[in-house]
């Protein structure tokens, strides 16, 4: 079987980073008025679940080795919810503006996605 090489997205990777940071803060910002111990909870799932879950070759160090289509779906939870809390969170230029990190951010993972569904 032949092995396609991880292709090369650093700025995919920053776009990524960018879009999970706004998700770490937005989210438990949302729900903070609500339950504090949700928000907190929140964050620790937004950060645990990708770093106790990920595809072999995707990342130097794997713990729990999962299938491609559960990386992207991580990927997609983030991106939907740094969208969701920035509307419910912040003011609507600034949500806007997530929104749009968030659209370039899912056209740029597209080959990384096409790699990791053939893993």
């Amino acid at each position: 079987m032949l092995t396609t090489p991880r292709p090369d997205d650093r700025v995919a990777s920053a776009f990524r980073f960018a879009t999970e940071l706004v998700a770490w803060v937005a989210t438990p910002w949302a729900l903070a008025a609500t339950s504090v111990p949700l928000a907190v909870l929140s964050v620790a799932v937004l950060i645990g679940l990708p770093t106790v879950f990920s595809t072999p070759g995707d990342k130097r160090s794997v713990i729990v080795a999962v299938p491609g289509f559960v990386t992207i779906a991580l990927v997609v939870l983030h991106v939907l919810v740094a969208v969701a809390a920035a509307w419910a969170a912040w003011h609507a230029i600034a949500a806007a503006l997530v929104t749009v990190l968030a659209v370039v951010t899912v056209v740029l993972e597209l080959p990384r996605w096409r790699w990791l569904l053939r893993r």
